[in-house]
C-alpha cells in the first residue's frame, strides 16, 4: 500500500504515518493540496490519500474537487488532532471516507486503511486441488504470457495476481492493481492510460496513467469484464502493440507492462452476447487460472479459518483464540457463498464477540446465517409492485454479501454498473442502502 499524506510534517501525523510504515507500507509527504495533486499527476502508484484539516477545514473539499476534474479516482482519508464531530462531519460531506484522529491508535488506522484497500493475504493452499493450482501458477510466473483469473467473487483472485507478481521477474518492480468495476466510466480511461495537459476541462497538467505506473512491473485489471466496449478496443492496442496513447497526447507512449486480468464472469458467455471483445478475450486468455469456490476447496477452510482468528486477534489488540471443534464442524457444514471474503468477515466478527480463549460455533452464528427461509407464497406477492420486490431483492442480497456490490451483483445475476445505477435511484427515493464498509465490519 502506498500513501499520499498531505499536511504539515508535525509529530502527530509523523506518527501516523510510522504507525502505516510499519506496516509495510509506503507512504510520501507533501505540505499543501496543490503539492499532492501535483504528486498525484506524476505517480499513478498511490492507493489512499490522506489530508489533514487542522487549520484548514475546506482542505478535503479543495482536494476532492481537484481530484474529480482531473478525473483522480483514489478515497481520501481525513485526519485531525482532535475528535472535532463538525469539523469530521464537514469532511464525509466534501467526500472523504474516513476521519482518523490524531495521533492514531495503531490498530484502528491499520483497520481503516485495510478496509479501504484490499491487500494481499498470504496463499492459504492445504486442499490437493489448491495445492495442484499453486504449482501450475508457480510454473507460469516467471513467464511474460498475460494471465487470466477466473472464480467467483470473493475466491482470491487479486491474492493469487499478487502471488503471480511475487513469483516473477518483475517482482523487484510495481505491482499497480484498478478495479475496473469501481471506478466511474468516464474516469477509467483516464485512470489507465494518463493525459496531456488540457486534453479536458481540469487537465491543468500531464498525468500518468496505470499502465506507465506498472511499466517494468505487473498491472492487474480486476474486474475487467466490467469495462465498456470501446475502451477495451484501446486496451487491446495497449497489449498488443506495448504503447499507450495519453488522453491529449499527440503520440504513443511505450510500455513494458504484464497483464493479469481477473473476471468473476464466464468471459466465452460475454463474448457471445455481445459484451465483451472476442479478439481482447483471446489476447488475454493465454494462460488461464480459474479459482475454484471455496465449497470445492473444502481442505483450506480450516487452515483459512485458523489464519484469519489469529490475525484478526492480533490486529484488534486481543489475546489468540483457538476455534473450538464445534466452531470447526460448523464452518465446514457451511455453503460459502460468499467465499473466502465470506469466511474472513465472520471469523473477524466472531474475534469479536466470541468469549474466553476458545470461539466456538455461537460466536459465529451460522446457525441463524444458514437458516432456509421458506419461500413465500404466490398469494403474498399479489398487490405488490414488480419494481419494489425488485427493490426488496437487491437489498436482501447487498445484506447478504455484507455490502460487497460485485459479489451482490454476480448473485443478482446483472452487471455492477446495472447495480450502481439501481442503489443510485434507491438513495434518491431515501432508501437506506447497505454500504460497501460493511466488508471491514
Amino acid at each position: 500500500m502506498h500513501l499520499l499524506v498531505i499536511g504539515p510534517d508535525d509529530v502527530a501525523l509523523t506518527f501516523g504515518s510510522a504507525v502505516a510504515a510499519q506496516r509495510g507500507t509506503a507512504f510520501t509527504r507533501v505540505a499543501s493540496v496543490a503539492a499532492g495533486i501535483a504528486r498525484l499527476r506524476e505517480e499513478g502508484r498511490f492507493d489512499i490519500v490522506i489530508c489533514d484539516i487542522d487549520g484548514d477545514p475546506d482542505s478535503v473539499g479543495r482536494l476532492g474537487s481537484a481530484m474529480a476534474s482531473e478525473r483522480i479516482a483514489l478515497p481520501v482519508v481525513a485526519c485531525g488532532s482532535r475528535l472535532d464531530p463538525v469539523a469530521a462531519g464537514r469532511a464525509i460531506r466534501d467526500g472523504a471516507r474516513e476521519f482518523i484522529a490524531l495521533p492514531p491508535d495503531a490498530e484502528a488506522i491499520a483497520a481503516i486503511l485495510t478496509g479501504l484497500v484490499e491487500r494481499s493475504d498470504p496463499m492459504v493452499a492445504v486442499d490437493p486441488r489448491m495445492r495442484q493450482l499453486l504449482r501450475q501458477a508457480e510454473k507460469i510466473a516467471a513467464s511474460e504470457a498475460t494471465v487470466l483469473i477466473c472464480g467467483e467473487s470473493g475466491t482470491g483472485k487479486e491474492v493469487m495476481a499478487r502471488y503471480l507478481h511475487r513469483h516473477s521477474r518483475r517482482a523487484p518492480a510495481a505491482f499497480v492493481a484498478i478495479n475496473c468495476a469501481a471506478i466511474p466510466e468516464a474516469l477509467l480511461e483516464s485512470e489507465l492510460f494518463g493525459h496531456e495537459k488540457g486534453a479536458f476541462s481540469g487537465a491543468v497538467a500531464r498525468r500518468i496513467g496505470k499502465f506507465e505506473a506498472a511499466s517494468g512491473g505487473t498491472l492487474l485489471l480486476d474486474e475487467i469484464s466490467e469495462m465498456d466496449l470501446r475502451l477495451q478496443a484501446k486496451l487491446l492496442r495497449a497489449i498488443q502493440e506495448r504503447e499507450i496513447d495519453r488522453l491529449g497526447g499527440s503520440g504513443p507512449v511505450r510500455v513494458d507492462t504484464r497483464i493479469i486480468a481477473t473476471t468473476n464472469r464466464d468471459l466465452a458467455d460475454e463474448v457471445a452476447a455481445g459484451r465483451f471483445r472476442a479478439d481482447l478475450y483471446f489476447r488475454l486468455d493465454v494462460v488461464n487460472l480459474r479459482l475454484p469456490a471455496l465449497r470445492e476447496r473444502p481442505g483450506d477452510i480450516g487452515p483459512l479459518a485458523h489464519h484469519y482468528a489469529q490475525h484478526y486477534a492480533s490486529l484488534n489488540g486481543l489475546e489468540p483464540r483457538r476455534l473450538a471443534p464445534s466452531a470447526l464442524q460448523a464452518l465446514a457444514r457451511h455453503a460459502w457463498p460468499g467465499n473466502i471474503r465470506e469466511l474472513q468477515n465472520l471469523v473477524h466478527r466472531a474475534v469479536l464477540l466470541a468469549e474466553g480463549e476458545e470461539i466456538d460455533a455461537d460466536a459465529l452464528g451460522l446457525t441463524s446465517a444458514t437458516a432456509v427461509t421458506a419461500p413465500m407464497p404466490v398469494h403474498n406477492l399479489v398487490g405488490q409492485t414488480v419494481g419494489g420486490l425488485e427493490q426488496k431483492l437487491i437489498i436482501e442480497t447487498l445484506h447478504h454479501t455484507l455490502g460487497n456490490r460485485t459479489h451482490a451483483a454476480t448473485l443478482l445475476g446483472i452487471s455492477i454498473r446495472a447495480l450502481r445505477n439501481k442503489l443510485r435511484d434507491y438513495a434518491a427515493q431515501g432508501v437506506r442502502v447497505p454500504s460497501p464498509e460493511m466488508r471491514s465490519a
